[in-house]
């Protein structure tokens, strides 16, 4: 598990393209490796990854072909500044909310608009995610845990706004339009909707079922 906190944007240091696979490799600060272990998970722009090399400083991770697909892992070369975080431990303080690196897909970057300590940043989403998308909601961008500023579900579209602090240790800053960024919907509001949604298609049967009975 994840809080959605970033600890870190680092380049990726290396890159080697296999079939079907993607090594990727940074240099991490003392306190990332701190007690870092071969098989520990690491969310690398949000997405889960395995800790599968570690060579003094340098840690690779593997990202298959589906990782790939469903995510800007796939966009990624030598230089690519990624957020970073280890994942949490029991007694850690969850200062955004809980996420489980799982990438449903990626959103792209619409507009940018730049203000006085502050950037408001516009996204087209898939339209299948805007039942899970709240005015002041929250979901996971590139593995941050922001607050969504405005949506539109008519147009698929959402904007969070990004403080100083937020964009000097993440990767937002340099998000132009045509970027895409990693997309995780937080899963109790999608348990919670499915759910309401469920009850009410239920209860909309039975009230439609006792109608035609009396009609009947």
């Amino acid at each position: 598990m994840f809080t959605g906190i970033v600890q870190d944007c680092l380049p990726v240091a290396t890159l080697e393209q296999k079939v079907g696979l993607t090594t990727l490799s940074f240099q991490f600060t003392p306190t990332l490796l701190d007690g870092l272990q071969i098989g520990a998970s690491v969310a690398l722009n949000g997405t889960c990854c395995t800790v599968t090399r570690i060579e003094g400083d340098r840690v690779s991770f593997d990202a298959i072909a589906e990782t790939l697909r469903l995510t800007n892992l796939s966009d990624l070369v030598a230089g690519s500044p990624v957020n970073i975080e280890r994942s949490a431990k029991v007694g850690d303080e969850i200062g955004g909310h809980l996420m489980s690196g799982h990438i449903v897909g990626t959103a792209q970057v619409k507009s940018v608009d730049e203000s006085e300590n502050n950037r408001r940043i516009m996204f087209s989403l898939d339209p299948a995610w805007c039942p899970y998308v709240f005015h002041k909601g929250f979901l996971a961008l590139n593995g941050a845990s922001l607050t969504v500023a405005t949506i539109d579900k008519a147009q698929a579209e959402m904007s969070v706004t990004l403080i100083p602090e937020t964009l000097r240790v993440t990767n937002f800053a340099l998000l132009q339009p045509g970027d895409r960024v990693n997309v995780e919907l937080d899963q109790q509001t999608q348990a919670i909707v499915d759910t309401v949604t469920r009850v009410l298609a239920e209860q909309q049967a039975g009230i439609d079922a006792e109608s035609k009975l009396l009609v009947g």
